[in-house]
């Protein structure tokens, strides 16, 4: 066996890059487009770990992985053992590996980053997920004696498959409601299969229903069932639905046909598979048109890239600020370029036009950034008489999304915020409600998957204090 590598060694290592499909290949297809590591490439990754005393990627993660441990046991070729440890705290490290934005969280947060680049954690993760499910590799948790408590869970997305994952492990019953016909929320709806392959997130779901996780499909909460009858029979209610209501531009031509919001577009062909000529739910055609796409995070990038593949022949991301200044991951932005999306900067749609009843166009706002707004960001102000017109076949709406107000408006009693979202103690998840405790995207407005989990972990972890005293009080 080789002696272990010394410090400056490892600090001389450079980072170990992803493989990725051929962009022109890509483009047509819905293949996922990250290959993955290989072993090889893993462990020469995992060798660059500093081992730090302190290691501040760990505090920089939202669920709290032991960071440094699980790739020490990478380097040291353990990846049965290294999985175990990223199970303690991350029941989902195949969809986490994949899907979360490492480079602002346990990777931004890494020693490297100060003059070099970080340790690929989010790669690593997704290798360690990946190598045991494809070696059949058993997890070796166990749940714990049966309480004979029942909670339930609104939402099968991040932040509710991160509170069922916990309180079934602690020997509750947990019974997850979701309003849609498979379970995974935004995992399934929202994500694209070239960024995250559903099978995975069967995979994932598949295990938390191994350990005892109940999920009841189209079960609508504020229609099927109400809260109120939820919390007649459990003992804890979580909610996790996220926030699934749209925003939209509030322009003239908005309701166009060929107008979509990115919610809308997204779930037709992620989850319904749009794309198919026999689709019940179909969008319309774009093979060999134009495309728009208004925004500029991570959402309006699924959406164009999905419009490429989709035949599209010319699409275009619209937004009203600079690059600098957007919310998406760098390598959905450089993926997508690669694709042959094209980015239009500084400019604003000030109507959509269009012919008996079609969208064919879209008028355009040229845009100059002012002072900062409340968001920390130049507020962009528009250029006096500088519009222009563009032609369009389809537009896609992704400028954010606000809650769902159809299981709050039955609910009075929950307090909600000045945004319309649920009102919690931040560091427990707790609502106005005794015994009912919420988190995620109808706590934060649209966030990450990993800041969901996290979420979900700190209510699941407030919902066994509850389940212990029945009071908010600490025993």
């Amino acid at each position: 066996m080789n002696p272990p590598l010394t410090k400056r060694e490892r600090m001389k290592l450079d980072r170990t890059d992803m493989p990725e499909r051929d962009a022109d290949e890509r483009a047509a297809s819905f293949d996922e487009v990250n290959l993955g590591f290989t072993a090889k490439m893993a462990q020469l990754e995992a060798m660059r770990c500093l081992e730090c005393k302190q290691p501040k990627c760990v505090e920089g993660c939202p669920v709290g992985i032991e960071i440094d441990l699980f790739i020490r046991l990478v380097a040291e070729g353990s990846i049965g053992a290294a999985a175990e440890v990223i199970q303690r705290d991350n029941l989902l490290p195949a969809i986490c590996g994949r899907v979360c934005p490492q480079e602002n969280q346990c990777e931004g947060a890494c020693v490297l980053a100060k003059k070099e680049r970080p340790i690929a954690i989010g790669h690593l993760e997704r290798y360690v997920a990946d190598y045991v499910r494809s070696e059949g590799f058993e997890y070796v948790t166990e749940r714990q004696i049966s309480t004979g408590k029942r909670v339930a869970v609104i939402g099968s997305g991040p932040a509710g498959l991160a509170v069922a994952g916990d309180l079934i492990q602690s020997g509750h019953d947990v019974t997850v409601y979701e309003a849609l016909h498979q379970p995974g929320g935004v995992l399934v709806y929202g994500i694209p299969e070239f960024r995250l392959p559903k099978e995975i997130v069967q995979t994932e779901i598949a295990g938390l229903e191994q350990l005892g996780v109940v999920f009841e499909m189209n079960a609508i909460v504020g229609r099927t069932h109400t809260l109120d009858e939820l919390l007649e029979d459990h003992d804890a209610v979580f909610i996790g639905v996220g926030a699934g209501l749209p925003r939209f531009l509030d322009v003239p031509g908005e309701n166009l046909i060929g107008v979509y919001s990115a919610n809308e577009f997204l779930t037709r062909v992620n989850l319904m598979k749009a794309w198919l000529a026999d689709s019940e739910t179909p969008v319309l055609n774009v093979q060999g048109k134009t495309v728009v796409v208004f925004g500029g995070g991570n959402t309006a990038m699924d959406a164009a890239r999905t419009a490429r593949r989709m035949g599209a022949a010319d699409v275009r991301v619209m937004y009203r600020r600079t690059e600098t200044e957007m919310p998406a991951r760098k390598e959905e932005v450089r993926h997508a370029r690669e694709e042959g999306i094209v980015f239009d900067f500084l400019v604003s749609p000030t109507e959509l036009y269009g012919a008996d009843g079609l969208l064919e166009g879209v008028a355009l706002q040229r845009m100059e950034l002012g002072q900062p707004d409340e968001s920390g960001r130049r507020r962009p102000q528009a250029l006096p008489g500088e519009v222009e017109t563009v032609p369009t076949d389809l537009a896609v709406v992704a400028i954010g999304n606000r809650p769902n107000p159809l299981l709050l408006s039955t609910c009075p009693d929950l307090q909600r915020t000045k945004w319309g979202t649920i009102a919690v103690d931040e560091a427990t998840g707790r609502t106005s409600m005794p015994g009912v405790f919420a988190g995620g995207d109808i706590v934060t407005g649209g966030a990450t998957v990993i800041l969901a989990m996290g979420a979900g972990r700190k209510a699941a972890a407030s919902i066994e204090e509850w389940l212990d005293n029945g009071n908010w009080t600490t025993a």
